[in-house]
């Protein structure tokens, strides 16, 4: 029979096991996704930056494109990683740019976290790749988009159908905490949630100005 341990699962996220990369979140690309609005997507993925960066997650930053048509990458990640090289591609799947591989291969972790624009392409195209080599892939869906909830959605779809794990941008900021008294984290991570978390912010908020409440304190 199974025996209970009090230790976390394999298939959970934390700051050493794996590696973020950041796919093509760039003007152009914007400016077509509807599968979620220019605000909320910029809010995700300044929380999924911030997460990685007060975790000191191994962060590989790339863009389709930069200067002859897709713009800058997203200032809300610029700022978060202002000494970060960004590898800009013709390719559409990052994956098949031999300079992510030798990226990826250099950091050596088997779990892959994926977030960019557009979900049917530019996500699909390195988290299938990645899942047939061997790898594991995590996919933060609010810190994608695309040009419809359609190619959204069957995208995510297909990803899933062939082992990818979706998962929401304030997830991956907790799941990497995972627990309060880890006080080392504890500031910045309350700090992230309050600026980036919506509504849950907001509560933090009410809870500290009102009676000055600490989680796992």
């Amino acid at each position: 029979m199974a025996i209970a341990k009090a230790q976390p699962g394999k298939a959970l996220l934390n700051p050493v096991n794996h590696t973020l990369i950041m796919i093509d979140h760039q003007s152009q690309m914007s400016f077509a996704t509807h599968s979620i609005d220019a605000v909320t997507l910029r809010n995700n993925v300044a929380l999924v930056a911030k997460a990685a960066k007060e975790f000191k997650v191994s962060t590989i930053l790339t863009t389709v494109a930069e200067k002859s048509f897709s713009g800058p990458m997203f200032d809300e990640i610029k700022s978060v990683f202002p000494n970060e090289e960004v590898i800009d591609r013709s390719s559409m799947n990052t994956w098949e740019d031999p300079r992510i591989a030798d990226r990826v291969n250099a950091i050596g972790k088997d779990k892959i976290v994926l977030a960019g624009l557009w979900t049917s392409v530019c996500i699909v195209g390195p988290a299938l790749s990645a899942l047939d080599q061997g790898f594991e892939v995590y996919v933060i869906t609010d810190a994608s988009g695309d040009v419809s909830n359609e190619a959204h959605q069957r995208a995510i779809e297909r990803m899933i159908q062939l082992g990818a794990r979706p998962m929401t941008s304030l997830q991956y900021l907790l799941e990497l905490q995972r627990d309060w008294a880890r006080t080392e984290t504890y500031n910045e991570t309350v700090a992230t949630a309050i600026a980036n978390g919506g509504a849950y912010g907001l509560g933090l908020i009410y809870a500290k100005t009102m009676f000055n409440a600490s989680e796992g304190h």
